[in-house]
């Protein structure tokens, strides 16, 4: 597992995971849509691929079959903050070999992309705390309603006032679990 291919529409994101593997010793290429992913897929020796199931108007699961054809040996992971068994399911048919949920860690990346990498075991994982994820949630509903804190609300099936107050508070850190 030493060179991969990040596909996500966002490009800070992007660059945050391709830094983080980076310190990791593993060297990425990126991508932000389908057409630049094929293009790095057939110039790169690649050992992997971490796809987003939503590009901007492209889709991660009609990537994994031309990812393979490009790239017979590579190893596919479909990422998505919008998590589902049936996309979960569509993607391991299409030929993803797993399928993550964002936010995720480094630590949780690495296993997945190789059982046997060198993830230190002594360091205790970090949790994501509920907050947060409601707090990545809600923002994925304003993104898809451009900022309409009304139309999030009716997405996330609360009221727009609960929304309000939900934004007025930041969470807190990942923390690590208590020694029992």
């Amino acid at each position: 597992m030493n060179t991969g291919l990040l596909v996500d529409d966002d490009a800070l994101f992007l660059q945050t995971l391709q830094r983080s593997l980076a310190k990791r010793g593993v060297e990425s290429a990126t991508a932000t849509n389908a057409a630049e992913a094929l293009r790095l897929a057939g110039e790169r020796s690649l050992d992997f691929a971490l796809v987003d199931l939503r590009l901007a108007t492209d889709s991660g699961l009609d990537l994994i079959k031309p990812l393979r054809q490009a790239q017979p040996r590579i190893r596919i992971v479909l990422m998505t903050g919008y998590a589902s068994v049936a996309t979960a399911v569509e993607a391991i048919k299409r030929g993803a070999d797993d399928y993550l949920l964002k936010p995720t860690t480094v630590d949780t990346i690495l296993r997945t992309l190789s059982p046997t990498a060198d993830v230190s075991p002594e360091e205790p994982q970090t949790m994501m705390p509920l907050s947060r994820l409601e707090w990545e949630h809600i923002h994925q509903a304003l993104a898809e309603t451009n900022g309409n804190v009304s139309a999030a609300a009716r997405l996330l099936g609360m009221h727009r006032r609960s929304l309000q107050r939900k934004l007025a508070k930041r969470p807190g850190p990942e923390r690590k679990p208590y020694d029992d």
